[in-house]
């Protein structure tokens, strides 16, 4: 049987939301082991000068509890 935890971290991306969803993902397998799936729980951004600025996602990290 195996267990699991979650975290959730915030990704930016001036180009998307896609890849800001990547970036929040690849930054968290740099610091969790055996991550193993994401959620995107929001998505928001910022508006400068009227045009959207930079985009942001709120993305649940799943990864499995090592045995011990």
């Amino acid at each position: 049987m195996s267990v699991y935890k979650l975290t959730e971290v915030v990704g930016s991306s001036k180009e998307s939301f896609a890849d800001a969803t990547r970036k929040a993902v690849r930054r968290a397998s740099k610091n969790i082991r055996g991550t193993s799936w994401f959620e995107v729980k929001e998505m928001r951004g910022t508006i400068k000068d009227g045009e959207v600025d930079e985009f942001q996602v709120k993305v649940a990290i799943g990864f499995k509890l090592e045995d011990g």
